[in-house]
């Protein structure tokens, strides 16, 4: 057996001129700086290797100087494909400045393509990215003039359009471990996350390629316990040690048990939020959490989400993920973004991204730095700025439900809070809510399919997309309409049936939401009172699976069955969620309890979006009786209306 135990030095000679070259890692975590350290100053000393291709998939960078920074020399890079761009300004300027040719592209499709090269297929297909700016028909993922050739195609299969990205061979992988032996087996204990090196290995092996792995430690040659290895020597050419400040969990961490999963984080580990213009939007999104759902919170602004959730003691209660792989817990946020505490499990990127792209997600919240009047979302591209879309594409395409969260302006926001009210003290300098976006990472023509539900949320107003416009639905209180918001617009948004935001988004202390998101037993909503009259509270209750419509239905059967006569009913729909595919079995559960065990029925909800859903598609055939509030209803029963 070879010992495969190399320098630094030496596996930075095992990179060729014109080779294709992979990287892992996300933000700081699973980086191989030690490996990028060595390429760099080979090519300061040498001027070789000259014209690399450079793949990865989540951005792996500092925003300085570390990670796929220490790469960005002209003459070393030739083309890059990257799915997040915004840590690596070094790569990124040679990229806007037309010295590169370089491309960007999802990241769940790339974190996919590992695996595709690596099973033999020509490249990933999929309908992720259908009408953002890396459909062909835009602008193909090209990110300047000097790219030229197209790497994904727009076809036609099985009745369905879809997008075709081409793959390539890999010559080398520059990958991360924990421990090593000499025979090149490899585990990941002290990692906050697998990422994609299994695939990235793999696929890089069947390429005839090199795969080189930094790690912290040596151990014993057969002394690994198997399950514990992720990297088999068998996909292993070389192994570096790395030297301790080149190899740190995470840029803001040098080594947390907790990231790596050994010790759970005691209850109010983590610290509280400022009441500022962050935590209010993290709070309004916070409404929105599925109590037994699965939820992406992405970089940035939806970080606070994951805080607030932790503040009002629902982090039990919902599944939160991150798109590297974590799921459950807590996900950390700014340098220490993708590594989680006290997580249910870490998978491969390219699984969650499998778990994603089918639908599994209940809820993503998302940053939002530009909105056109269509609902279309700029992530990626600011003129001379590049910050790419990441797994932003992925996400927002096929969640259930999207809250694209951001201030109102930037640049300069200044806000405060005066007795619950919210006041604008200096507005932002730069506009987001655009009469065009300069890119689309989110497209609202796409998502007007009416399979999702859409909401814009900042600080002082909410919007959502309806009919493929975006709407302004809710307002904060001490916000003037034209002089805070429709002053401040490019265009004059559709105006729905304005509400004020929760009052207790504004106020210092908890807001007890979980009392709110946690459904109530049906004993508790579905009361029937002596004078025959029955009480059916679904407000906040999300009707989901055939189990809610059969728990419903229990209930009231439970309370009628047996009774000399019919009952007089009022049903609260205030918050309610009724799913598109449950829809039907709940509106045939619905009349059948009216036939047999109702002599009248009104029903109320604050919103006029659910009253129109209510008379016009659930119950278009019973004529309903449909209200703004309770008083309304029950006068009407009193009057026999």
């Amino acid at each position: 057996m070879v010992d495969k135990v190399i320098t630094p030095k030496a596996a930075a000679a095992l990179v060729n001129s014109g080779d294709v070259v992979t990287t892992s890692g996300f933000v700081g975590i699973g980086v191989p700086d030690e490996l990028l350290l060595a390429l760099e100053q080979r090519f300061l000393d040498d001027g070789a290797p000259r014209d690399l291709t450079l793949l990865f998939a989540a951005g792996q960078g500092d925003g300085r100087d570390r990670g796929l920074n220490r790469l960005g020399h002209e003459g070393l890079l030739k083309r890059v494909i990257g799915g997040h761009w915004g840590l690596i300004p070094k790569v990124a300027r040679l990229a806007v400045e037309n010295r590169i040719e370089a491309y960007n592209l999802p990241q769940g499709v790339i974190s996919h393509l590992f695996r595709d090269i690596a099973a033999g297929k020509p490249g990933t297909l999929t309908h992720v990215g259908l009408g953002t700016f890396v459909d062909p028909e835009l602008e193909g993922g090209q990110i300047n003039a000097t790219t030229t050739e197209a790497l994904v195609e727009r076809i036609r299969i099985a009745g369905r359009e879809l997008l075709f990205y081409h793959g390539m061979p890999i010559d080398v992988a520059f990958l991360r471990g924990t421990t090593a032996d000499s025979l090149g087996n490899v585990t990941l204990e002290r990692e906050a996350l697998t990422i994609d090196s299994l695939s990235q290995a793999m696929a890089v092996r069947n390429s005839g390629g090199v795969v080189i792995v930094q790690v912290e430690r040596l151990a014993e040659d057969n002394s690994l316990e198997p399950r514990k290895v992720v990297l088999p020597s068998a996909l292993v050419d070389a192994v570096v040690v790395a030297r301790p400040e080149n190899h740190v969990q995470t840029y803001a961490t040098d080594y947390s048990p907790q990231f790596a999963g050994q010790l759970r984080a005691p209850a109010g580990a983590v610290e509280t939020m400022p009441q500022d213009a962050r935590k209010i939007i993290a709070r309004r999104c916070a409404f929105e959490l599925p109590i037994g759902g699965v939820v992406n919170l992405g970089i940035g602004m939806p970080e606070g989400v994951a805080a607030v959730a932790g503040e009002e003691n629902l982090l039990r209660h919902v599944t939160l993920t991150a798109e590297p792989g974590v799921i459950g817990g807590q996900p950390a946020s700014g340098l220490d973004f993708g590594a989680a505490v006290n997580t249910d499990a870490i998978i491969p990127q390219n699984t969650q991204f499998d778990f994603y792209d089918g639908g599994g997600l209940d809820l993503a919240v998302l940053g939002m730095a530009e909105a056109d009047a269509a609902g279309n979302v700029n992530v990626s591209r600011f003129g001379p700025r590049l910050a790419g879309a990441g797994g932003f594409i992925n996400i927002s395409q096929n969640a259930h439900k999207v809250v694209f969260a951001g201030t109102f302006t930037a640049g300069g926001l200044q806000i405060a809070l005066e007795d619950g009210k919210l006041a604008i003290l200096q507005e932002g300098k730069a506009r987001k809510f655009r009469g065009d976006v300069g890119q689309i990472t989110f497209s609202g023509r796409q998502a007007s399919d009416g399979r999702r539900t859409v909401f814009y949320v900042t600080e002082r107003c909410v919007f959502e997309l309806r009919k493929g416009a975006l709407t302004l639905t809710e307002i904060a209180p001490g916000i003037d309409l034209e002089r805070d918001i429709l002053a401040h617009m490019d265009f004059c948004p559709e105006i729905g049936e304005l509400v004020q935001m929760d009052e207790r988004i504004f106020a210092p202390d908890p807001m007890k939401l979980r009392e709110d998101l946690l459904h109530l037993d049906m004993p508790q909503r579905i009361v029937l009172e002596a004078d025959n009259r029955l009480f059916i509270n679904l407000g906040k209750l999300r009707i989901k699976w055939p189990a809610d419509v059969q728990a419903i239905r229990g209930r009231v059967t439970e309370l009628c069955e047996g009774l000399l006569q019919q009952v007089d009913t009022i049903v609260s729909y205030d918050g309610t969620v009724i799913d598109e595919d449950i829809e039907s079995e709940y509106a045939d559960m619905v009349r059948a309890l009216e036939e047999k065990y109702y002599r009248s029925v009104t029903r109320y909800s604050s919103s006029a979006f659910m009253r129109m859903k209510l008379g016009e598609k659930l119950f278009r055939d019973a004529k309903p009786h449909i209200f703004q509030n309770q008083d309304q209803a029950k006068k009407h029963l009193k009057t026999g209306g």
